[in-house]
């Protein structure tokens, strides 16, 4: 799935785009580089990448303005790297439609795993067909959530999230299997990570997100979807 995938680099320290340009030619990606917020958008223009990962802290745009600029024309995986870890950044990142979001200093192994998961949920859905939960209607086939006549935009994360949710409606579904459908085997975020995921997930979906009555937390177990 992932091996020749092209991933482009945006951050302005030479020594991060080495090591990660080292780390994932390493495991079959192509890489590109750019040490600028302007030269990064002008690359995902021109070379079409599968994916980006965006450092927050550039000498021209801030990152996140670059993901907002990025995400007025494409759905393109966007992991973020940032040494900001608090849960109002993840959630900022995650509203400007980031997918992903990896604290400074991190591992190779984290990192691959992430990667993976962005580029996975990236990939068209194979499930056919139409399912219509709590007044909201999920079109696997074409990925495309709505309520009504409105689209609900989410990112491959959420939408990831939503999808596992969705299949199983009305049963819990439990930490664990949110962590291996999002992320894999290999990485095992704690709960409060998901957490943030929920959070954002209720903002799109329900009607009074502080009230959720449709994603319900099923405390120290997980989430359930409510269905009607």
């Amino acid at each position: 799935m992932s091996e020749g995938s092209v991933i482009l680099v945006i951050d302005d320290e030479i020594q991060i785009r080495r090591f990660l340009r080292l780390a994932l030619e390493a495991h079959g990606y192509q890489v590109k580089e750019s040490a600028t917020g302007s030269e990064g958008l002008s690359a995902v223009a021109v070379s079409r990448p599968d994916l980006v990962i965006l450092d927050l802290a550039l000498p021209d745009i801030d990152g996140i303005e670059v993901l907002k600029r990025l995400r007025e024309w494409t759905n393109l995986p966007v992991i973020v790297l940032s040494v900001r870890n608090a849960e109002k950044d993840k959630i900022e990142l995650l509203d400007a439609g980031a997918n992903d979001y990896l604290t400074k200093p991190f591992s190779t192994g984290e990192l691959l795993a992430r990667i993976r998961a962005a580029l996975r949920h990236s990939l068209p859905d194979s499930h056919e067909g139409i399912v219509l939960v709590q007044g909201i209607t999920v079109d696997f086939s074409k990925r495309i959530v709505m309520r009504g006549d409105t689209e609900i935009k989410l990112t491959p994360t959420e939408y990831a999230f939503f999808k596992l949710l969705v299949r199983n409606a009305g049963k819990v579904v439990t930490h664990g299997q949110i962590e291996k459908e999002l992320w894999g085997d290999v990485f095992q975020p704690d709960t409060s990570y998901i957490r943030v995921y929920a959070l954002q997930l209720r903002r799109k979906i329900e009607l009074d997100p502080s009230n959720p009555l449709i994603l319900l937390t099923e405390p120290g177990v997980g989430y359930r979807l409510i269905v009607e």
